[in-house]
């Protein structure tokens, strides 16, 4: 066909205006569908059409293929997305309706469009084509919209042998029509001309013209499995499974489709709903009994045969639901077997239904039945009993699962040789190796079963139950079969270095190590697995194959191995001079020479920025400690270093076999201590140093962001060095007044080291004396993590059984029973609050994985702390209160007596109290019980201290007399023993000065400032 008759479009004409006032039909109204369209559908449809032809009109060409093709390249992705959107609706829409005359499609044609059309058909009758064409484009021109014209010039084009232009012209026609049949006879012949994906349009238009079309969903499924377009196929067969429920055949075509796009969880849920499905309209098992082991014929199609059965129990096997495939096993064999209605065997939790009879155990393994239901001796296929074995074994319920087991592997191993290796598996993971081990073995000792893999299997239980020369020789056959497998090599070089025999071992290592150099050298083969472009041809759509490449070779922008080790090798050596320059520079610095200083702080931070920008010391995950820069991963190849560390290491026992092989025993991962040739120990003194010299110069806040990300590093995992770090960033919140962190530090090491007074100590240091102390040491937060350390404690003591192991934070906490009582009611914002400050996954030991001892006795420490803080908030009320529950536990403490006697004090002094003089004589009473505490030590210095809190009890009560006479002794010590000795003659001189200025002696008052408070 010469380009002169193809149609041209060279004006957009609204053709609206022809046609608005005319309501006749033209002769295709004659032709109108017996079925009615639903309105969204016809909207979809002359969407579709609606856009083509506004890029036909841009373009001004219609017939030419490339255009068509261009602009008609629906997304199918779009296509699907559509396709499920329908399915969704496939219940609602999939009625048969009565037939009737539809309602008119497409436009009302003008007089002008009808004539045309009339001419058009007049040329065709009289067989000019030409003219035929001519005619029916200009039509199209001025009314894209006229169904008749596109199929005209479809039927023009099939008459001069041009089927694919007619296809195309076909498909466009189809889209005014809204012909479920016109769309499924198009997706027949785009399938016939190897248009898949267009193929694929055409059975979507089916669907949605007609969801009741099983024969064009059937065909979609098919067609797409064949395109391995495992979703289309999915979404087709499940619309068929909606309009035929449970369809045993259909779901055996889905099923393989699911399990390959790794939706287990919908192939679980729609076989068990067809089992129960058949279960319901055959409550007591289908009509004539299913028994696989004895019947040769095949069930019915529409029947949930026994292979379905055990297609359900792998599925959950799989999925790890073991109880659930345990309980398929035994009530769909039951069921197959007309034996529903005996109820009773669900009561049995083990599977004595199918125990086998006494004279035919034969060697396998029997258990003892007790209880009064008897074994049944019910008849199980050796497959259903496999499925139990596995089941049974991995739920940990060994024996069960070793006496079906035997049976199984009492069975010819060439039959059943998978079902072998299944059950090998199973105890393999179970580290059954005793019973994994003789599985393996029957498996490789036949040609037709033995493979590598059982073999290294075979080796590996050997190795762990202790037969290394057995290990050993396995190994060796593997090596003497595939001189290629470095693997069996390296673990047989180990096993050699293990069993004193080195110079085997450096034999097999040099070969590993001559291996690895060859490949090196050795060109890499080009793949050439790209398909070439197959031609477009008159496909509407891009026909483009769904299998993808392996690998995508981008440019070579990122740095290959080599080059990424040598850039390493490059910054270790910058940080060993920078580490060394820093020690070296260290001692001068403490001597206060500003410039070592200045230069020390300049190669500090270089250092500790380096350490901080390296992505691999903080890692998204900290549950694996630091494992270089180039860690190994657990399938892979051995790493080159480690070949090379075999070797010289053996090269070295062959020198001197006296000395004691004690490093990298060569098969399990080392935790890597050092970065770049340091280790973490010095990188942390070096943090911490860089720190505090920031805290001294009055940069706290870069100080304590340096120590706070230090912290998140997966190389600092271990307790005690997450203990040394947050002990520096209290101390440097102690120098800079941020008494607030100190408080949130302490707080998490008291988390951390759970019922340890330590922490608790570590608190009262960080808050000794203060303005501001006192106010952190008072916050209601820490007021009431406080509290709920004293619960626990008390919990741990009275009723440890109350208390929950939380293995992740290492600590007991309170029941949920416990947590939800009124009391702990107002505590709900700090417990989240705890909660996270409870350190993440964290390096332990096997010590550390086990529950910390509880306390045995009362702890007077954290009773004590309470109760200060209570003092110093000034309820001493609630602080007697707990001050005396630490006297009932250590009665002999002075700080406890003297706590008390301030807190019955400050009662005293209170307007709510309504018994001062007993408040006051019992606050004596403990004071004098201190004096009498402290005095036993004999030493002079502390009855200063005595005689200083007598002072201040006596001032604070109005007896200022007995309080001169106090002080007045404090300060005579203090002469006796030198000014400076003793902490508390200023205080007591201070305290003095105010009685004196008080009472009107100001010139004693005077002699008290110029002797102990002047500067």
């Amino acid at each position: 066909m010469d380009e002169d008759n193809d149609v041209y479009v060279g004006s957009v004409v609204d053709s609206q205006s022809d046609y608005l006032d005319d309501s006749t039909s033209d002769e295709e109204g004659s032709d109108a569908e017996d079925i009615e369209v639903p309105q969204n559908v016809q909207a979809e449809i002359d969407t579709d059409f609606s856009r083509l032809v506004s890029n036909i009109r841009i373009t001004e060409d219609v017939s030419n293929a490339a255009m068509l093709h261009r602009e008609w390249d629906f997304n199918i992705a779009q296509q699907d997305a559509e396709f499920r959107d329908d399915l969704r609706e496939a219940s609602g829409i999939g009625k048969k309706k009565r037939k009737k005359r539809a309602q008119q499609h497409g436009p009302v044609l003008s007089h002008q469009v009808r004539a045309l059309i009339g001419e058009g058909n007049q040329a065709y009758i009289d067989g000019n084509i030409p003219e035929t064409i001519r005619l029916m484009q200009e039509v199209i021109r001025i009314e894209p919209r006229a169904s008749s014209a596109w199929s005209v010039i479809a039927q023009c084009y099939e008459d001069s042998n041009e089927p694919k232009k007619a296809l195309q012209l076909r498909i466009m026609a189809a889209h005014l029509q809204h012909d479920a049949d016109e769309w499924e006879s198009l997706a027949a012949q785009s399938r016939e001309l190897g248009y898949n994906q267009q193929a694929l349009y055409c059975y979507s238009k089916v669907y949605t013209l007609d969801p009741t079309n099983v024969d064009a969903l059937w065909d979609r499924a098919s067609l797409a499995k064949e395109m391995n377009d495992l979703r289309a196929a999915r979404h087709s067969l499940l619309a068929i499974l909606k309009l035929f429920p449970h369809d045993m055949a259909v779901l055996t075509e889905l099923r393989p489709i699911l399990i390959e796009v790794s939706d287990l969880p919908l192939c679980t849920t729609l076989y068990q709903a067809a089992l129960e499905h058949h279960q319901a309209i055959q409550p007591l098992g289908p009509a004539q009994p299913v028994d696989p082991s004895s019947s040769d014929l095949p069930p019915p199609v529409q029947t949930f045969a026994f292979i379905d059965v055990l297609v359900l129990a792998d599925l959950y096997n799989t999925m790890s639901e073991y109880d659930r495939a345990i309980h398929t096993i035994r009530n769909g064999s039951r069921w197959l077997q007309g034996r529903a209605d005996q109820r009773f065997w669900v009561g049995c939790g083990d599977d004595r239904e199918y125990d086998l009879p006494r004279e035919d155990r034969g060697g396998s393994v029997s258990i003892e039945r007790s209880g009064d239901v008897q074994p049944g001796h019910y008849p199980l296929d050796v497959n259903a009993r496999h499925r139990l074995a596995i089941a049974r074994i991995k739920l940990g319920e060994t024996e069960e699962g070793k006496m079906h087991a035997s049976i199984v592997l009492a069975q010819d191993v060439l039959d059943y040789a998978a079902l072998f290796g299944e059950i090998a598996d199973s105890y393999f993971e179970r580290e059954m190796y005793a019973d994994a081990r003789p599985t393996y073995e029957v498996l490789g000792a036949h040609p037709a079963t033995s493979s590598l893999y059982v073999l290294l299997q075979v080796a590996v239980c050997r190795r762990m139950l202790g037969d290394l020369e057995g290990a050993a020789e396995v190994y060796k056959q593997v090596v003497d079969a595939d001189q290629t497998n470095n693997d069996a090599k390296m673990k047989l070089a180990e096993l050699y270095e293990i069993m004193d025999e080195p110079r085997k071992a450096l034999e097999l290592i040099y070969q590993v190590i001559d291996s690895r150099k060859r490949r090196a050298h050795q060109p890499e083969a080009v793949s050439s697995a790209e398909a070439g472009t197959q031609p477009q041809g008159a496909s509407l759509f891009e026909e483009k194959s769904r299998t993808k490449a392996k690998g995508s070779a981008p440019g070579r922008s990122r740095l290959s191995l080599a080059e990424l080790k040598a850039l390493e090798e490059e910054r270790e050596r910058e940080v060993l001079l920078g580490y060394t320059r820093v020690e070296d520079l260290w001692p001068r610095m403490l001597r206060d020479d500003v410039e070592a200083e200045r230069e020390w702080m300049l190669e500090a931070e270089k250092l500790v920025e380096m350490f901080r920008e390296t992505r691999n010391l903080f890692v998204t995950t900290r549950d694996h400690d630091f494992r270089g820069m180039f860690p190994k991963r657990r399938m892979q190849r051995r790493d080159d270093a480690d070949e090379d560390r075999m070797a010289s290491r053996l090269e070295l026992n062959e020198r001197d076999r006296h000395v004691r092989r004690n490093k990298d025993d060569g098969h399990a991962p080392v935790k890597v201590d050092s970065f770049r040739g340091v280790n973490f120990a010095s990188w942390r003194r070096i943090f911490m140093q860089y720190s505090f010299i920031l805290t001294k110069r009055g940069d706290y806040d870069q100080a304590e962001e340096v120590l706070r990300h230090i912290l998140l590093s997966n190389a600092y995992r271990d307790s005690n060095s997450l203990t040394t770090i947050r002990t520096a960033i209290i101390t440097c919140a102690i120098f800079a007044d941020r008494f607030s962190v100190a408080v949130e530090q302490c707080r998490k090491l008291i988390n951390t080291h759970q019922f340890n007074n330590e922490a608790f100590r570590l608190l009262l240091v960080s808050l000794a004396s203060g303005h501001r102390p006192t106010d952190s040491f008072v916050s209601s937060t820490l007021q009431k993590h406080t509290l709920r350390e004293l619960r626990l404690h008390d919990t741990a003591v009275k009723t440890p059984e109350l208390l929950k192991w939380n293995p992740i934070g290492r600590r007991y906490g309170l029941s949920s029973s416990i947590k939800e009582e009124p009391s702990k009611a107002n505590d709900g914002e700090e417990d989240a609050d705890d909660d996270a400050e409870i350190p993440g996954a964290t390096e332990s030991t096997a010590a550390e994985k086990m529950p910390i001892r509880m306390p045995t006795k009362n702890n007077p420490v954290i009773i004590t702390l309470y109760g200060q803080m209570c003092l110093a908030s000034k309820s001493y009320q609630s602080a007697i209160f707990y001050l005396l529950h630490a006297y009932d536990y250590c009665p002999e403490d002075p700080v406890v007596c003297l706590s008390l006697a301030i807190a019955s004090l400050g009662r005293a002094m209170q307007r709510q109290s309504d018994n001062r003089h007993h408040m006051i004589a019992q606050g004596m009473a403990f004071l004098s019980q201190y004096r009498k505490i402290r005095k036993s030590s004999g030493d002079e210095m502390i009855l200063a201290e005595v005689d200083y809190n007598f002072g201040r009890a006596f001032q604070q009560l109005g007896l200022h007399s007995h309080a001169v006479t106090h002080y007045e002794r404090v300060l005579e010590i203090a002469e006796k023993w030198g000014g400076d000795c003793t902490s508390v003659a200023k205080e007591a001189a201070y305290n003095l000065s105010l009685i004196y200025v008080t009472t009107g002696a100001v010139p004693l008052a005077d002699a008290l400032y110029r002797r102990w408070l002047s500067i």
